[in-house]
């Protein structure tokens, strides 16, 4: 192997580490800032959560708006959770949708009812969780 593509890697495999780190210290320097200037839910918002088995899962997630309103599911990414959803969840209740947010599987709450069950986080996984989700809380078209 020459001398060259060994820099090479090293120097990749540097940056792509130093890359990972700046990612993990802005998500926590994020989730900090936002959790100081985090705002009290509005109307008849709460972020107490309910539990529903639905398919692989026991899902953990919240709803505002009124149970006869549009459903609308709000999915939160990695690295964040429930919490990115607190200002704009009120603001689509108050608009008259029934807003419901999950905790994803891995994240909050929600956990999965067998010890057996693989776990998977691609979003077709993710998917089918939404649909045993809507299925449970008996919501036909979001």
């Amino acid at each position: 192997m020459s001398e060259k593509s060994k820099y090479d890697r090293r120097q990749f495999m540097g940056a792509a580490a130093m890359t990972v780190a700046a990612m993990q210290l802005r998500a926590s320097l994020m989730q900090a800032a936002h959790q100081k200037n985090q705002k009290p839910a509005v109307g008849h918002f709460t972020w107490a959560g309910e539990q529903v088995q639905a398919g692989l899962l026991n899902v953990g997630h919240v709803e505002a708006g009124p149970v006869n309103g549009t459903p609308v599911v709000l999915l939160h990414g990695w690295p964040y959770d429930i919490n990115a959803f607190v200002d704009v969840a009120p603001l689509l209740a108050a608009k008259g949708f029934r807003v419901i947010v999950p905790y994803l599987r891995g994240y909050g709450s929600t956990r999965f009812l067998s010890n057996d069950t693989f776990r998977n986080g691609q979003p077709s996984a993710v998917a089918l969780d939404i649909i045993a989700l809507l299925d449970a809380l008996k919501i036909d078209r979001p």
